[in-house]
């Protein structure tokens, strides 16, 4: 997957033959006659089970939409709901892959560099010192500390000038979604640089009746101390973590009752220039290097030596790890920067998620979708079931080995390893919202495209903000929705093998 995709790479004869037979409202039974099999074989498949039985024994309230369809042959087998535009959840993931690989070639590689403004003499650099993002979605503290060792084989003691963070690549936005819990390290502050997925590790442990703290841009093999971050323990009843922004710098706050004995837990990031200049400098310092505190560059700056360059791994790979992570920040930076190579600029991320929109309608023919973000955070993205599933015959050799296998599960909960059909998908999961989009691999060979769709929207509009991290009923509401997935795919894998 190493060479750059071509605007053929999608299967447009079974894009073409899908879009045929997909249409909103279409019916909750096979667009086509099923061919009776004779003898034993007949009378199995009489006793699948319905699709109105599997949905009953769910128990789940909301809107449903599925479709299936033969990959081989772009036909839909059976669809109900699937013109029905529900959150699309994490599935938007899946979307986004194909959209940065479609625009930036599957070899595509972020960087992160440093640049210098002066001469080096006796040590000092005589100038500037740059920090300079690509919007590089998986840069950590283990591979920061490359370019300061590169900093201190170049002779570099201290700097004469200012240390610049250079975050321009991609716009700066201080969370994916407004509507989440400020604590929640899944919903960070995006910009052209972003360290440990702009989560900082928060640690607690008892000592001599309190409690000692730290905050720390922890990887592998470091774990530096950041200032810009801060915490505070305080008595209250709730909530239990509190923030402000305080110009460069987050104060948070955090309720001693819900310490108990230690912990830790990644917090979010909302000045990623700020935090990963922190860090660099820290590292710097190890190396007996002397920074002054980083500053955020205003606007995109250059140097007159590049003193090193680290890159990421192709985009193939960062993508395959996002499906199978399901990782925001990294959705939102490759959709961010294919927008911005597509269009010659990336403002926010409801005017990206619009371009990736109009890009899935041209490519992929998704002419009932609207993405509102890259990652599927957003609940007021839409998408359908029958839009979702021509998605997956249409993509499916570019797709399908990006995508986690998915095990399915026996009454009891627990996997089961044998299982003849094998499932490669991409889940999505919000709060009363399940989506599951992707192929389901017979005995014989015979690949399925699908996409299921679960949204109670009325009982999830009810939740207050602080509800959101984990409402009471959402395991359970998750838990039958994946048991109907699972009911649906093995009932078309008996209707619909070979």
């Amino acid at each position: 997957m190493s060479a750059r995709y071509t605007k053929r790479f999608f299967l447009a004869a079974a894009l073409s033959a899908l879009a045929t037979r997909v249409a909103a409202g279409a019916p909750a039974r096979s667009l086509r006659p099923v061919a009776r099999p004779s003898g034993g074989a007949a009378a199995a498949r009489r006793q699948v089970a319905s699709v109105q039985a599997l949905a009953a024994a769910a128990k789940l309230e909301g809107a449903f939409g599925y479709a299936v369809a033969d990959v081989g042959t772009g036909e839909i087998l059976e669809s109900g709901g699937a013109g029905r535009g529900l959150p699309p959840a994490s599935v938007t993931k899946a979307v986004t892959a194909l959209y940065a690989l479609d625009v930036l070639g599957a070899g595509h590689r972020f960087f992160t560099e440093l640049h210098a403004t002066g001469a080096l003499r006796a040590g000092v650099l005589e100038g500037d010192l740059i920090l300079k993002g690509g919007g590089d979605p998986t840069l950590d503290t283990d591979r920061l500390a490359g370019l300061v060792q590169a900093l201190a084989a170049a002779g570099v003691q201290r700097i004469s000038g200012a240390f610049y963070v250079d975050g321009t690549a991609l716009p700066s936005l201080e969370e994916i979604d407004r509507d989440q819990p400020d604590h929640v390290g899944y919903n960070p502050a995006i910009s052209g640089i972003a360290l440990n997925y702009n989560r900082v590790h928060f640690e607690w442990r008892r000592v001599d009746g309190g409690w000692a703290t730290t905050l720390e841009g922890r990887s592998a093999r470091h774990r530096p101390a950041v200032r810009f971050a801060k915490m505070a323990i305080v008595t209250r009843e709730g909530p239990v973590f509190g923030y402000q922004k305080k110009g460069q710098q987050d104060h948070w706050s955090v309720a001693r009752a819900a310490l108990g004995k230690g912990g830790a837990r990644w917090l979010p990031v909302r000045a990623p220039q700020i935090y990963a200049g922190e860090v660099f400098a820290a590292l710097a310092r190890g190396q007996g290097i002397v920074l002054p505190a980083p500053r955020v560059a205003a606007q995109a700056q250059g140097g007159t030596r590049l003193i090193a360059r680290q890159q990421s791994a192709p985009l193939s790979e960062i993508c395959r790890s996002c499906l199978r992570y399901s990782n925001n920040l990294v959705a939102e930076m490759i959709g961010l920067a294919a927008t911005k190579a597509r269009s010659g600029r990336a403002s926010t991320l409801r005017a990206s998620a619009g371009e990736m929109s109009r890009w899935a309608k041209d490519r992929l023919g998704l002419s009932q979708s609207r993405f509102v973000d890259h990652s599927g955070l957003g609940a007021a993205s839409r998408a359908t079931a029958a839009d979702l599933a021509r998605a997956m015959v249409g993509a499916q050799a570019t797709l399908a080995p990006l995508l986690k296998r998915i095990e399915l599960r026996d009454a009891r909960g627990r996997p089961i390893k044998e299982h003849p059909l094998k499932i490669h998908a991409k889940t999505g999961t919000l709060n009363f919202v399940s989506t599951l989009a992707g192929y389901a691999q017979d005995a014989q060979g015979r690949v399925l495209g699908f996409a299921v769709m679960n949204a109670d929207l009325a009982r999830r509009g009810r939740l207050t903000v602080a509800e959101r991290e984990a409402p009471r009923g959402a395991r359970s509401w998750n838990r039958r929705a994946k048991r109907l997935q699972q009911g649906l795919i093995e009932r078309w894998a008996a209707l619909y093998s070979l």
